[in-house]
């Protein structure tokens, strides 16, 4: 019998309208969720990562004349310049003055040559996340056909190739990848560049074959965790019940890979991949080195050196920023695409 929300045709029911106006209130509490989760995460982590970072930027004990005078500097040099860059005031006062700066977009001024933080980041930072972009894509596609073939054919000698050629991969650091293809592609074969960096403004394929060496190279651990994280997710999901109930039902297997056991063993592996952006930005500094990159990795290692403490607690927010919103990206689409994390919601 039909209930109070429901009429019955023939042999099927028909939802009315406020039945129909639920379902779709349902539906969207269930995405706000989703999408309102991942930030009550998140934000957290942001504040404390920039408290962290400003507090170390204090605990280094460096000061801007020491920095921009050296041994010239006189009791009086320092004290103006403690007054400008505010290093007089209290602590929570310093973190307060400079946390607000940071929320308009201001990541303060270099201690070396008094030029914005975010003007020298920004001229960098296209040149790595060029790179990292490219390895991020290479990592993904590369590592989930490795994944998925070895699935697919599990306990073959496909299978246990692609393992060893991962295992290998993954314990193969990128500063040792990028001199052998350099070696490869740079001087024997001559079809790439060595060094350098070409805006994709000037063109498609000139920014390609300046990027495309350093990002190989900063894609074979993402590439290996990849795989080895889909492959176990895949077979465990062709364990499953609903697989045997699909195959019996006489669904394709390509339908069963597609619609049912990539969707929920895929989980693992888009998971790495959220983890894998620091890593990406960590290796840079190595990569950019072998590859002559004046990117974010190398600033990052400068600033250091030199003892410029804005810079670095600006390189340091940014990438938590970057970190941050891309794992809040793959938050959000493991809770659209994994059922599991669905019916958590």
């Amino acid at each position: 019998m039909a209930t109070a929300t429901e009429i019955e045709v023939g042999r099927t029911r028909v939802a009315r309208p406020t039945e129909a106006r639920t379902a779709g209130s349902l539906r969207w509490k269930r995405i706000g969720l989703a999408i309102l989760r991942p930030f009550a995460v998140f934000v957290p982590v942001f504040l404390f990562g920039t408290f962290i970072t400003f507090l170390l930027g204090t605990l280094t004990g460096l000061n801007p004349a020491y920095v921009q005078l050296g041994e010239a500097a006189t009791p009086d040099a320092v004290a103006r310049l403690n007054h400008q860059y505010g290093l007089d005031q209290p602590f929570l006062v310093q973190y307060w003055t400079w946390f607000s700066a940071l929320l308009h977009g201001s990541l303060g001024s270099s201690w070396i040559d008094g030029i914005s933080i975010s003007t020298l980041i920004g001229q960098r930072i296209v040149i790595s996340l060029s790179v990292a972009a490219l390895a991020l894509v290479i990592g993904i596609v590369v590592g989930a056909a490795l994944g998925g073939v070895a699935a697919i054919l599990q306990t073959t000698w496909v299978d246990r190739a692609i393992t060893g050629f991962t295992s290998l991969m993954s314990v193969m650091p990128p500063f040792t990848v990028g001199i052998i293809l350099v070696a490869i592609f740079a001087v024997q074969l001559k079809v790439l560049p060595s060094a350098g960096y070409i805006s994709l403004s000037q063109g498609l394929w000139p920014w390609f074959s300046h990027v495309i060496l350093p990002a190989i190279a900063l894609s074979f651990d993402m590439v290996a965790g990849v795989a080895r994280q889909l492959r176990a997710g895949l077979v465990s999901a062709y364990g499953q019940n609903y697989v045997l109930g699909a195959t019996v039902h006489g669904l394709s297997p390509r339908r069963i890979f597609f619609v049912h056991v990539l969707r929920n063993g895929g989980g693992p592996a888009l998971a790495l991949v959220g983890l894998s952006l620091p890593n990406l930005l960590g290796g840079a500094v190595v990569t950019e080195t072998v590859f002559g990159l004046a990117g974010y990795g190398v600033f990052a290692s400068s600033s250091a050196l030199h003892g410029d403490v804005p810079a670095v607690q600006g390189v340091l927010v940014v990438s938590i920023v970057l970190v941050v919103a891309f794992n809040l990206i793959v938050n959000i689409a493991l809770n659209r695409i994994e059922p599991s994390a669905k019916r958590g919601v």
